[in-house]
C-alpha cells in the first residue's frame, strides 16, 4: 500500500492528462506542443541538470550500462520467440517488437525520484539515455526498409542524447556550471516531470489489437514482469547493489515510450497496434512497476 501510494500521483497526473485531451477542449494542437516542449526542451534540462549535479564513476556505472543493454536485447529477443502465434504481418510485427524493449524515460525519471531522491534520477537519466541510441537504432533497423528515415543522423540530433552526454561530461570532469545557469536548468527541470506525465496520459489511445489477444498480452507480460525479473538476476550476477540494482530493475519494468508509436507511424508501420499495445503497458504499469518497487523496498 505504502508503495502505491508512493506512485499514486505520477499516475494520477496520467490519467489527468488522458482526461484533459478527451474533455479539456483544448485542442490536438496543444498537446503536440507540449510533446515538444517537454521533449525538446524541459527534459534535455532535467537529465543535463541532473547529471551535473552527480558524480559519476565510469567505472561504477559500466555494470549498470550492461545490465541495461542485455535486458533490451532479452526484450527483443523475446519478441521474436512470441512471433509464431502473434499472426502478424512483417511490418506489423516490426512495429510492435520495439514495444518489449522502448521504455518511457518521463514515468521512469518520475519514480527513480520517488525512490532514490536526486542520486536515483541522475543514476535512472543517465541509464536512459545511455539507451536511447540503442533502442533506437534497433527499432529503425527493423523498420528501416519500409521508410525513409536516417537512423544516424536523428540520433545524433536527438535532445536526450545530447543532455545526457554533456551532463555526464560536466560530472566526470568535475565541471561546474555558473550557479545562474543552474537556477535556470532547475526552474526548467522542476516542470519536467509534470507536463512529461500530462503528455503521456494525454498520448494514450485504444484500438489497434490486430493480430490477437494472446501476441499483445504477451508482449505486455515480456516488458512489465518477465524483463524486471531478468535485470534483476543480471544486476545480481553483474554485483549491482542497493540504488543501481534498484534502477536496473526499476529500467526494466517501465511502460513502452510513446516514441515507439511516433517511429511506427513515420516509417509506415503499424500505428494503431503499437498505440494499444503503449496504452497497454502504461495503465498495466500502475500495478507491475507498484509490485516491483514494493519488492524494492522491502529488499532495501
Amino acid at each position: 500500500m505504502q508503495s502505491f501510494l508512493l506512485l499514486l500521483p505520477d499516475f494520477a497526473l496520467i490519467a489527468l492528462g488522458a482526461l484533459l485531451r478527451r474533455h479539456g477542449g483544448l485542442g490536438e494542437g496543444f498537446w503536440v506542443g507540449v510533446e515538444k516542449l517537454v521533449y525538446f526542451v524541459l527534459f534535455p534540462a532535467l537529465l543535463l541538470n541532473a547529471l551535473a549535479r552527480a558524480h559519476i564513476d565510469p567505472g561504477s556505472f559500466a555494470p549498470l550500462f550492461v545490465v541495461g543493454l542485455l535486458t533490451m536485447t532479452s526484450g527483443f529477443i523475446l519478441a521474436f520467440a512470441g512471433r509464431p502465434w502473434m499472426g502478424l504481418g512483417p511490418m506489423a510485427f516490426a512495429s510492435r517488437v520495439q514495444c518489449a524493449y522502448r521504455f518511457n524515460t518521463y514515468i521512469g525519471i518520475a519514480v527513480a525520484g520517488k525512490f532514490g531522491g536526486a542520486a536515483g534520477v541522475a543514476a535512472m537519466g543517465a541509464l536512459c539515455g545511455a539507451m536511447v541510441p540503442f533502442a533506437n537504432m534497433a527499432a529503425v533497423g527493423l523498420l528501416a526498409h519500409h521508410g525513409q528515415g536516417r537512423p544516424w543522423h536523428e540520433l545524433s540530433r536527438n535532445p536526450l542524447i545530447i543532455a545526457t552526454l554533456a551532463g555526464m561530461v560536466l560530472s566526470m570532469t568535475g565541471t561546474a556550471l555558473p550557479a545562474p545557469l543552474m537556477l535556470f536548468l532547475q526552474r526548467l527541470a522542476d516542470a519536467a516531470v509534470t507536463l512529461g506525465l500530462l503528455a503521456v496520459g494525454a498520448a494514450l489511445r485504444g484500438g489497434g489489437r490486430e493480430g490477437g489477444r494472446a501476441g499483445a498480452l504477451y508482449l505486455c507480460a515480456v516488458k512489465l514482469l518477465v524483463l524486471p525479473a531478468i535485470a534483476w538476476g543480471l544486476g545480481t550476477l553483474f554485483g549491482l547493489s542497493g540504488g543501481a540494482l534498484a534502477t536496473a530493475v526499476l529500467f526494466a519494468a517501465l511502460p513502452t515510450a510513446s516514441s515507439a508509436y511516433i517511429l511506427a507511424m513515420r516509417m509506415g508501420g503499424d500505428g494503431p497496434g503499437v498505440a494499444w499495445l503503449i496504452s497497454a503497458t502504461t495503465v498495466l504499469s500502475a500495478i507491475t512497476l507498484t509490485a516491483w518497487l514494493s519488492v524494492l523496498r522491502q529488499m532495501a
